[in-house]
């Protein structure tokens, strides 16, 4: 066996035992769902019959309708404005000549290192003076607020690596910034675009101690906030229905990487090389 086989065997070996390590925890849990209501099973057991009726007992019982709904109101508002923002802020602390980019893009910063766990309290009373607790805009607009630092510092890095050279033909020509933000820079950064579209999603979708403080009404919570209840909730204690209910919560994230994970790895892939 020749260097190059053996290198592709361990390769291969180390690829098959990180998938094994990331999938069991799924895997188990999706097991636990399938089985006897009931039942106690520990670790990586394989369920003797297909119970689909936890997913719908899990459901019904525990209002994940509307906490489905509210998350995806969460994440759209949440993902689409912290984008779009980003972008524009990013385009300008890098592509345009800004007096004191350095110490203002510096403070900006302070936002990926700030535990927003630390000002969390005060925010739920800001959002009570303005009577915004129980709505969707207590949890939209301080994600807002979290999500812009990376997402300003990710997209910086891939307006960097755009040459200049292009923005300075295209502005010969006689194109606007505009146009030269919409219909040249952007393009190129779709890979880039898109990573941060999952990871904000992801992020977004899972927080639960924000709406775990601004959310009091039953109506308005959130998926994990409504498996948080849920699986407290002793009318519902059995492990195989709370282990479906949290599949129910997990899988929109799912679903979102499986269509977007070539975009996913390839902005991944394209910022660890451009770095």
């Amino acid at each position: 066996m020749n260097y190059q086989n053996r290198e592709k065997i361990i390769a291969h070996s180390i690829f098959l035992l990180g998938s094994l390590i990331v999938l069991y925890p799924f895997i188990s849990i999706l097991f636990l769902a399938l089985s006897e209501p009931g039942t106690r099973v520990s670790g990586f057991t394989i369920p003797s019959g297909i119970y689909f009726d936890n997913f719908i007992k899990a459901w019904t019982g525990g209002g994940f309708a509307n906490g489905l709904l509210n998350s995806f109101i969460v994440v759209v508002g949440v993902v689409s404005i912290a984008i779009l923002c980003s972008i524009l802020a990013a385009y300008a602390f890098e592509k345009l000549d800004i007096f004191g980019v350095t110490p203002l893009f510096a403070i900006l910063l302070i936002g990926l290192v700030l535990p927003y766990e630390s000002i969390v309290i005060s925010l739920y009373y800001s959002m009570k003076s303005y009577d915004l607790t129980n709505t969707h805009l207590s949890l939209i607009l301080p994600q807002i607020g979290l999500s812009i630092p990376f997402s300003i510092f990710w997209l910086r890095a891939s307006f960097r690596a755009i040459p200049k050279s292009l923005s300075e033909a295209a502005m010969i020509e006689g194109a606007t910034r505009f146009t030269i933000l919409t219909k040249i820079l952007i393009p190129q950064m779709i890979p880039a675009i898109l990573t941060l579209t999952v990871l904000l999603f992801m992020w977004t979708w899972n927080e639960f101690l924000l709406a775990l403080i601004m959310i009091q009404d039953a109506e308005m919570r959130t998926a994990p906030l409504a498996l948080s209840y849920f699986a407290g909730n002793k009318r519902y204690g059995d492990p195989a229905i709370t282990a479906a209910a949290a599949i129910w919560v997990a899988l929109p994230v799912l679903i979102t990487y499986i269509f977007l994970q070539r975009k996913f790895i390839s902005g991944m892939v394209t910022g660890a090389v451009k770095e």
